[in-house]
């Protein structure tokens, strides 16, 4: 039996898509325009997770922001720094040499240097 349209709208509003991490930069931020003449920056930042017995580790988490505000704020980072970002997990597929590619990354629509 197919969703009415109704439950369908309803569920989709229930979904959300938000992503809070705070970490330190890794190296500096990279600075880019694309094909499609947008400008963005991207940085990667590492962030330590809790010991838990044996396993202790770090994630690195890919950020790219296209937000103006976003961009100035950020080519100012220096690496070591800590960095709070809020945005939303995406995915992005390009194509190369070998097929497509993919890989997720936040793109960041607030960043805070934190002191």
């Amino acid at each position: 039996m197919a969703a009415s349209a109704a439950a369908v709208k309803r569920a989709a509003s229930d979904h959300r898509n938000e992503v809070f991490v705070t970490g330190r930069l890794s190296t500096y931020v990279d600075e880019r325009a694309l094909p499609s003449g947008d400008e963005i920056v991207s940085w990667r930042l590492i962030v330590d997770r809790p010991a838990d017995g044996e396993r202790c580790g770090i994630d690195a988490i890919e950020c790219v922001a296209f937000a103006t505000r976003v961009r100035r704020a950020a080519v100012k980072w220096q690496p070591g720094e800590v960095i709070e970002v809020e945005g939303a997990l995406r995915r992005r597929f390009w194509r190369n040499s070998s097929g497509t590619a993919s890989r997720f990354e936040v793109e960041v629509t607030r960043a805070v240097r934190r002191r």
